[in-house]
Order: structure tokens, then sequence, then C-alpha cells
């Protein structure tokens, strides 16, 4: 039995396929999807099709990202707030042309069962973005930090190997978990195209919506599969995103 966690997809089902080809699945495999189904490129309609289908056969636990929650809004109350749209929402809605009512409800329910975070039988914690209460997310006060929060992963970064895990400047927020995996910030800002990890915080989010390829992280081993740059499976989307975010290790 393998498990895998899974970084942000955004729209990228050529890429999806790819890694799950790849990853070669055996029936008891459990997949950890991170967040961030849609927005970017132009199958994000078809990407919920593709893990409503792979969730009937395999086990698979799905993480709410930001990006999904616009969308659940938008198929609820049909709003697009411009900072959506500006943000990959115009791809997702063109993607949904020649849906029925049905269809699109069908969806909005699979994203409205969605978790904001995940803690396994071993204390590792699954989450989009991040939390902020050093008591843990349980007692988070504001719930969109599970979807938007950065500081984790920054606090994670500036701490890796400084400060040692028995000090009283340890931050607590990272004692309270065996690991913790997230996404949302894509590795790619820092000039990696591969997982990072901070203290005890993996980032799988490898920029896959932009020059990246879409991962998944084997949590037992930390071995890794990639798909190709995903900018490279939709070559007529080339001008989509125009971001500095970097190609390769030294493409800089």
């Amino acid at each position: 039995m393998r498990t895998f966690t899974i970084g942000d997809i955004h729209g990228g089902l050529k890429a999806l396929k790819q890694l799950i080809d790849k990853l070669d699945l055996a029936a008891n495999d459990t997949l950890f999807f991170l967040g961030d189904y849609v927005d970017g490129w132009s199958e994000s309609a078809q990407v919920l099709d593709y893990l409503i289908e792979l969730d009937k056969n395999q086990k698979c636990i799905f993480i709410k990202g930001n990006h999904d929650v616009y969308c659940e809004n938008w198929l609820k109350t049909g709003v697009q707030p411009d900072k959506w749209l500006f943000h990959g929402g115009k791809n997702t809605i063109t993607s949904y042309e020649g849906y029925s009512e049905g269809q699109k409800n069908e969806h909005l329910q699979f994203l409205e069962r969605m978790k904001l975070f995940h803690i396994d039988e071993e204390n590792r914690l699954f989450i989009h973005a991040g939390f902020t209460s050093m008591h843990g997310p349980y007692q988070e006060v504001y719930e969109s930090n599970y979807t938007w929060d950065r500081t984790l992963w920054e606090m994670a970064l500036t701490m890796d190997k400084r400060i040692k895990k028995d000090s009283l400047l340890y931050p607590k927020r990272l004692l309270l978990f065996k690991e913790i995996y997230i996404g949302h910030t894509p590795t790619t800002n820092y000039n990696e195209t591969e997982p990072m990890q901070g203290c005890n915080v993996w980032n799988v989010d490898t920029g896959a919506a932009f020059k990246g390829s879409l991962t998944a992280l084997n949590i037992e081993t930390k071995e890794f599969v990639q798909t190709d740059p995903v900018y490279l499976l939709y070559p007529e989307e080339a001008g989509r995103n125009d971001s500095p975010h970097i190609i390769s290790k030294n493409n800089v």
C-alpha cells in the first residue's frame, strides 16, 4: 500500500492523466489531493469529471483550495468576482460550455464534500494552504486561512535548520503534527521544480499552473513522480500566463 499526495492541478487534465498513468496505482493505494483543481488551463470542468470517476475505484481524499472555493460559489450563485476571473476563472467558466445543470450540480456537490483539512492516523496534516492558530486548525478563527494562509510555509522555510526542535523559540504550530503537506504556493517561486521541505512541512505545489510540472509525492519514502511541464501539454495556450515562474532550476 502506498500513499501519495498530489499538488495543485489548475485545470491541467492532460497532466493529471499523465501523472496517474505514471503512478501505476494498485487498488489499495491512497491519493491525497491538496486542492486547486480548477482555474488555469482550459480543462477545469473536465478535471472534476475525471476526479469524480477516479474516486469510484481508488481511495481518494480531496482537500479544498482557494480556487475551488471560487468555483463552488460560482456554481452555487453565479457570482463572478473580478479577482477570480483574472486568476483563471474565465477559463473555468469556458470549460463548462455544453454542461447541463445536472452536471454542474454534480460538480457543486463534489466541491461541497471536499475537506478543508485532514489529519490521518499517524498525525500527519493535509491542508491546502495553512493555519495560524498555535492550537491547530481546529482552533482557527478564520476558515479562509485553510485555503489562503502562506505564513505557515514562510515560517517553516525561515525556521528550517536554524532553530532546534527542542528550543523554546521553535514555532508551536509545527510541533502539533508529525508532518504537514501543503500546496498553494508554487515551489517555482523559489526557483525549485521539485517538492520542497521546510522543517516538517512539505510543499507539493510545483507550479503546474505556470511553467512547472504536476507532482505526486510518496509520503512514506519521499520519492516523487512528475509530469512533463504542464505548459508543454497545452502549446495552444502558451500565452495564457506570462508568469516569470521558471521552466527549470537552471533557467533563472
